[in-house]
């Protein structure tokens, strides 16, 4: 049985889907059908452009965002695809807190759905620090399609996997 680490949480259903996919060398036709193609967010510049545009439509009212980039140091062997960080500073008498997106470099090359979805997850996180309930609740207001996107992007992680593509 073929071990499926990015959809342990998942139930054995699916799991036995995505092995029947695989096994019959249809994963790579399933994602192509369903998400064909490639987004034109290439570079920090644009990404910081995308997720302005996102956190400006759902989110107004959240904090500032200082910087947002594609980050090559994160990977899946952290299991991070995305980051949220917010840096504390003391200047003067004041501590200011800046706020960084960082985004999985993979993401690059990815369908447009599956950058959307990490860009969502990450702005969840200004609302709400943890991945409770209220967290699901912001990503499918924000992405009414959330939650199949995020066992989709399972599903390419382990295909990019299959492929012999080591994660960058």
């Amino acid at each position: 049985m073929t071990p499926l680490k990015y959809l342990q949480g998942y139930p054995a259903q699916l799991q036995d889907q995505v092995r029947q996919l695989i096994a019959g060398e249809r994963l790579g036709d399933y994602l192509a059908q369903r998400y064909g193609g490639r987004h034109s967010v290439q570079s920090d510049k644009a990404l910081y452009a995308y997720t302005m545009a996102l956190k400006q439509e759902h989110l107004k009212n959240a904090p500032a965002i200082d910087k947002v980039l594609f980050d090559n140091r994160l990977d899946l062997t952290h299991r991070a695809l995305g980051l949220h960080t917010a840096i504390s500073r003391v200047q003067g008498g004041k501590l200011k807190a800046k706020k960084e997106i960082r985004v999985a470099a993979l993401f690059k090359e990815a369908a447009p759905q599956f950058l959307q979805m990490i860009v969502v997850h990450e702005l969840a996180h200004l609302k709400e620090s943890e991945h409770n309930k209220a967290f699901y609740k912001l990503c499918e207001y924000m992405l009414p399609d959330y939650q199949q996107l995020e066992f989709d992007l399972r599903v390419y992680l382990t295909w990019r996997d299959l492929q012999g593509r080591a994660p960058t």
